[in-house]
């Protein structure tokens, strides 16, 4: 079986890891930082804005079972990419909406979706969101992995990321991935 990744940033990833690891086709969905400059950035580092580092999700797929364009079709649809630099309440270079393409067919799709979007006015205003080549993923302090589900009750999680599952779960009600009994 072979499986491609997708690295994308669209604000906090705790945000874009819930999402994800509920899309059908998704494997492994890991947070990290990518798009700065600074080797092993820290979490602190890339919050103070000095490294030029994003926070993303990579996303490792089945691209039998999920497309590339449905990942970032997911990506649009659950953050918000006509604000620079900002989504919600977390504000910084860190929380910018990105796209970090692993080759050519990537940066062709990406651009071609958002040129679409853009041409469908599907959003309010300009998609600010970058496209880049991904030149290196960081991945995130331990405490970062799978955080919504092991801190679920926690006021961020609850009024920022419980929203964003919920949008998802009913905009891509046929994407979910399926639950075994009991979980």
């Amino acid at each position: 079986m072979s499986t491609e990744a997708a690295t994308l940033g669209g604000g906090c990833f705790w945000c874009l890891e819930a999402v994800f690891e509920l899309l059908e086709g998704v494997e492994r969905v890991e947070s990290g930082y990518a798009g700065g400059s600074a080797p092993n950035p820290t979490y602190e580092q890339v919050c103070a804005g000095t490294t030029g580092h994003a926070e993303v999700v990579q996303v490792t797929f089945d691209p039998a079972v999920t497309s590339y364009r449905e990942i970032l079709e997911v990506f649009f649809a659950t953050h918000d990419p006509t604000t620079l630099n900002r989504q919600g309440p977390d504000v910084g270079t860190q929380y910018r909406s990105a796209i970090y393409y692993h080759s050519e067919d990537q940066k062709e799709t990406a651009q071609d979706l958002i040129a679409e979007l853009e041409r469908e006015g599907v959003f309010p205003g300009s998609i600010v969101t970058e496209v880049a080549e991904l030149t290196e993923f960081h991945p995130a302090e331990a405490y970062h992995q799978e955080y919504y589900r092991n801190n679920p009750n926690q006021p961020y999680c609850t009024f920022l990321i419980d929203p964003k599952v919920a949008k998802f779960r009913q905009t891509f009600t046929d994407r979910l991935k399926a639950v075994p009994p009991g979980v």
